[in-house]
């Protein structure tokens, strides 16, 4: 072949694959995510993830639509009926937590049926999505993560620990409590769950003067766990105000900003991470290649936690936190 035909079979593959990468621009991947609402702080993380992805998509030709609840009252129904208006939408794939199973399940076996494909997320393990026809599930387990933070509360000297959940009825949070009791448990310690009203979630007076109430009444309670860090911030406030700052160690599952500032200047023992970032980066992405090029990963489920967030660690979460990153 002479030079002038090689250069000319190169212009012709080239062309071919302009083609191609045009085509695919034009009929990327309609990826549709469930996750909560959008003034909740830790999904606030979850939604930049799936959003960074979704820049990959949307270079592709894609999009990514967020669908989240107006409220957590309905929990279940209302996270089931935002699947079915993905669903609607005839989107190339789907990717939601499964909070309540008893009232999503029926929600996520359409969709599958439907042959969408379906990461499961954040909640409902990977059993679930195996149970469900799912094709992975990206998350923390929190049976596991709460016996984490159980343990080691345990470790740190707590005997009497309450596990405060402002979302009772959620099977993730419900694992989280039941965990925390676990590790206690397997470590000489007890654990008991105090279930607030799921309106007092976000309601800092609320959750605070219930926790108040508790340590007041109980003097023998020696450590808290919230299920999410707002919760965590109410906690302080309610220890601070019981005035047991000195017997009441405070740990909680996920960050914000004032967990970091309490762990630096140790007023909080520890926080439990699953580094939400990751959850939407990684459900995005991988239901963006296995739409556009049937890409896959055999490793299942794809968990991003538990860590432990403590004042050995704290200065690289911190940093991570001002990258984006966590």
């Amino acid at each position: 072949m002479t030079a002038t035909m090689r250069l000319r079979a190169l212009l012709a593959a080239t062309a071919l694959v302009g083609f191609a990468t045009a085509a695919a621009a034009q009929d990327g991947a309609n990826i549709f995510v469930v996750g909560g609402k959008s003034d909740d702080p830790f999904w606030s993380i979850v939604k930049r993830g799936a959003e960074d992805a979704g820049l990959v998509v949307q270079a592709q030709g894609g999009s990514v639509t967020w669908l989240g609840p107006q409220t957590y009252d309905n929990l279940g129904a209302d996270a089931a009926d935002l699947i079915r208006t993905a669903i609607s939408q005839s989107p190339d794939a789907i990717v939601a937590p499964d909070w309540v199973p008893e009232a999503m399940d029926d929600a996520f076996k359409t969709a599958v049926d439907a042959g969408i494909p379906v990461i499961i997320y954040n909640a409902g393990g990977f059993a679930k999505a195996e149970e469900l026809g799912a094709m992975n599930y990206i998350g923390s387990d929190d049976s596991e993560a709460g016996r984490a933070g159980g343990a080691y509360l345990a470790e740190h000297g707590a005997k009497n620990v309450i596990c405060v959940n402002t979302i009772p009825g959620a099977a993730s949070l419900e694992a989280r409590c039941q965990g925390i009791a676990e590790g206690m448990a397997e470590n000489g310690g007890i654990s008991t769950q105090l279930p607030l009203p799921a309106s007092s979630f976000g309601n800092p007076t609320a959750v605070a003067e219930a926790i108040k109430a508790v340590l007041l009444k109980d003097d023998t309670v020696d450590g808290l766990v919230t299920i999410s860090a707002g919760d965590a911030d109410s906690a302080a406030i309610a220890v601070s105000q019981a005035g047991v700052g000195d017997r009441v160690a405070l740990g909680t599952f996920d960050m914000n900003q004032g967990t970091l500032d309490r762990i630096k200047a140790g007023d909080q023992l520890f926080a439990i991470d699953q580094q939400p970032y990751l959850q939407g980066y990684l459900a995005v992405s991988l239901l963006n290649g296995y739409v556009n090029y049937g890409l896959d990963v055999p490793t299942a489920p794809i968990l991003t936690g538990p860590g432990i967030v403590d004042s050995s660690n704290i200065e690289a979460t911190i940093a991570g936190v001002a990258a984006g990153a966590r």
